[in-house]
């Protein structure tokens, strides 16, 4: 398939190296010309900074831009790809934000977070897909399931919830590790020694139902402890770490305050 990505930063880039080992990927556009030629480089594809150089021979664009710049990609490009299939990589936005100005239009979208420092794991990442023309589904079903082995045709609402439900499950415990790297800098203690406890958990969110898995003093309702991590965080001076740690603790003894 010859494939075009508009965008040039960690999803583009990634998804450029994966799928030009089966397709061919023609041109890299960026408004950084520089950034284009980065990546381009990487995948024997044309950099281009241009809206009128874009090939309009391709079987594929794809918008791998920030959600609130793929409006303006749309509008800009759209009447020269009157017969491109054309879809955004954003889990958050709806479909007609493209079907709005392009018929051939769909979303082709990847539940993983993306680094320029760390390969993805293509085959296990689930990727959703939705087109707004049945016949241009089929083409999206084989290039999804050459990359991945998780393929689900996903509206947008349902897609919604998931982006949603990743801010919490990989956003927000993310920052609850940085939060917890802060705790034992302070005391120089070694961050590496919660990677085993770090590990377990995310094993038993994964191999079972998060609530039945849940542990700690906010679910033991041990008030002594809380009160002590409490205090300890005020006499650290991060006032901002203990109310992060009052609400998350609030949160679980209510969820759990049943049971």
């Amino acid at each position: 398939m010859r494939i075009s990505i508009v965008g040039s930063g960690r999803v583009a880039t990634h998804f450029a190296k994966a799928l030009s080992k089966q397709h061919h990927i023609v041109q890299i556009y960026s408004r950084d010309l520089n950034n284009a030629q980065h990546l381009a480089q990487q995948v024997n594809a044309q950099a281009i900074d241009a809206v009128h150089c874009i090939d309009p021979e391709i079987d594929l664009l794809i918008i791998a831009v920030s959600d609130q710049a793929i409006a303006q990609v749309i509008q800009t490009i759209h009447s020269q790809l009157s017969d491109v299939l054309i879809v955004h990589t954003s889990g958050s936005t709806n479909l007609n934000i493209l079907t709005e100005h392009h018929v051939k239009s769909g979303v082709f979208y990847p539940l993983q977070t993306f680094s320029f420092e760390r390969e993805v794991d293509w085959q296990n990442t689930p990727l959703f897909i939705e087109t707004a023309l049945q016949e241009d589904l089929s083409t999206l079903t084989t290039l999804a399931n050459s990359l991945s082995n998780q393929v689900y045709p996903y509206n947008s609402a349902q897609r919604l919830s998931l982006h949603l439900a990743g801010v919490f499950a990989c956003n927000f415990t993310n920052y609850c590790y940085d939060m917890a790297k802060q705790v034992v800098d302070a005391q120089q203690v070694d961050f590496n020694l919660l990677y085993p406890l770090i590990l377990e958990t995310a094993k038993k969110a994964t191999q079972n139902d998060p609530e039945t898995m849940q542990t700690g003093p906010a679910r033991r309702g041990d008030v002594n402890i809380l009160d002590m991590h409490q205090h300890m965080l005020q006499d650290m001076g991060r006032e901002d770490l203990k109310d992060a740690y009052t609400l998350l603790s609030q949160q679980i003894q209510k969820k759990h305050s049943l049971d």
